[in-house]
């Protein structure tokens, strides 16, 4: 084996030619290593791209999202979805059966049964102008009636009533045959109570009422006392005869006026038959 001098010249024949001295390109292809990993490099970037398009697609589709979400939303619940049933609302009319008029509630934009099935929503109905402002407004107003005046009657003298005899109230035979005068005293006004407006006052005019005084019914002037005011104040109550009222006093409650030996006065009740036929009256149309 030759002796290798350190310091002395490589050997030119182990040292690989130059391009200049053979005129030859180098053949780097076949550099190991070098093109399998470009390959491998553009490889993976085929498949992630291709990867990549695949996930768009699917979940661009519109029909694989939804059925995909209607499966899963179906079998987390383990039971079929019901759409809710629309509010029902009370048909229109005066007895309340009559349909409701489908047909000008669509036409007027509101939502139609069928849009409400399919999941409308619900439109409020539009008002519309009521007529009977337009008719009332032509009509002249109701004219009042010329007088409200009653006349009292007994329930057990059905030709009796009360009537005024020099300021005292007694119990009379008053009909077709009896003078206007007659008749005249027979008949009162019947107005809101002096002492409560929710029972009733008997005016005569002229400033005038029946009152009850030592408990006997009779006409006075109003003197503008609160005792006046009372005493002429009556409240109707219920009775047991059709149409006819027992008239309990404002001030002495529990004692009604009733007729006795044809006076008509302030009593207590006894429970008896006759009181509640004497104190029974019918408030009918004013003979006078």
């Amino acid at each position: 084996m030759p002796e290798r001098n350190p310091g002395s010249a490589p050997d030119p024949s182990t040292r690989p030619a130059k391009v200049w001295e053979t005129g030859e390109t180098l053949d780097e292809s076949r550099v190991p290593g070098t093109r399998r990993l470009w390959l491998a490099g553009a490889l993976l970037v085929a498949v992630l791209a291709s990867t990549i398009t695949a996930v768009v697609v699917l979940d661009d589709d519109p029909d694989t999202s939804a059925k995909e979400k209607t499966k899963n939303t179906t079998s987390s619940a383990n039971e079929p979805l019901i759409p809710s049933q629309p509010p029902a609302t009370a048909p229109s009319g005066k007895s309340g059966l009559a349909a409701p008029e489908s047909s000008k509630a669509v036409t007027d934009g509101s939502t139609s049964p069928e849009a409400q099935q399919q999941g409308g929503t619900e439109s409020k109905p539009v008002p519309r102008p009521s007529k009977s402002k337009s008719k009332s407004a032509d009509k002249p107003p109701a004219s009042k009636p010329a007088s409200s005046k009653k006349s009292v009657q007994a329930v057990n003298y059905p030709d009796r009533y009360w009537r005024v005899d020099r300021d005292s109230v007694r119990l009379d035979q008053v009909g077709s045959h009896s003078s206007s005068w007659t008749r005249d005293e027979a008949t009162f006004k019947v107005v809101p109570g002096i002492a409560d407006s929710s029972c009733v006052s008997f005016s005569l005019g002229n400033n005038r009422y029946l009152r009850h005084y030592d408990f006997r019914l009779r006409a006075d002037r109003h003197n503008g006392s609160e005792l006046f005011k009372q005493d002429a104040t009556f409240c109707p109550r219920a009775s047991s005869f059709s149409g006819a009222v027992m008239l309990e006093s404002y001030n002495y409650r529990g004692r009604f006026l009733r007729h006795r030996n044809f006076q008509v006065r302030l009593e207590s009740p006894d429970h008896s038959q006759l009181y509640r036929a004497d104190s029974a009256f019918r408030l009918v149309k004013g003979l006078g």
